[in-house]
């Protein structure tokens, strides 16, 4: 029986810089070795909005003001019998500051401020490098985005 798995990220930026999480501190996780924007899947109930908020505060003690919405990612057979769907945002009005202690003992990985023009230089799930292109549309999409083993496959898009 295939599952569906709901999840949310989001590109904070401040100053020219996004903070990225490089993954390497969970046991089995898929993007293990990778740099990701902040985010996680859903717990009962929640909205995208919802979800995005919390995680955003559980993984980086920050206070998400105003989120804007860019659109939704299906990944089909993204992990073993499942299917995830993403709802990506970014955020450039928060309140805190991400705490020296917290950049290096995120329970995931490690938090960096990556400049912006080198965001995309990073390690990261080929996937990303495309839909983060899509970010400065300033449009909506729906879209598809298939990896074999890793591996991306093919992808597509609608903009609205």
């Amino acid at each position: 029986m295939k599952i569906t798995r709901l999840t949310t990220i989001c590109y904070i930026e401040k100053d020219g810089k996004t903070l990225m999480l490089y993954r390497n501190r969970k046991k089995n996780d898929i993007h293990e070795g990778k740099y990701v924007g902040i985010g996680g899947k859903f717990e009962p109930g929640e909205t995208p909005e919802e979800c995005i908020s919390r995680e955003i505060t559980e993984e980086t003690g920050l206070v998400a003001n105003k989120l804007k919405y860019h659109g939704l990612i299906s990944f089909p057979d993204f992990k073993e019998g499942e299917d995830w769907y993403m709802f990506l945002f970014s955020c450039r009005d928060f309140e805190g500051e991400v705490s020296e202690e917290r950049m290096n003992e995120c329970p995931e990985g490690k938090l960096v401020w990556v400049e912006n023009e080198k965001v995309l230089d990073l390690n990261m799930w080929d996937g990303d490098r495309i839909f983060m292109e899509w970010l400065v549309t300033g449009k909506i999409f729906n879209a598809k985005i298939e990896y074999e083993d890793g591996i991306l496959k093919k992808y597509s898009v609608d903009f609205y």
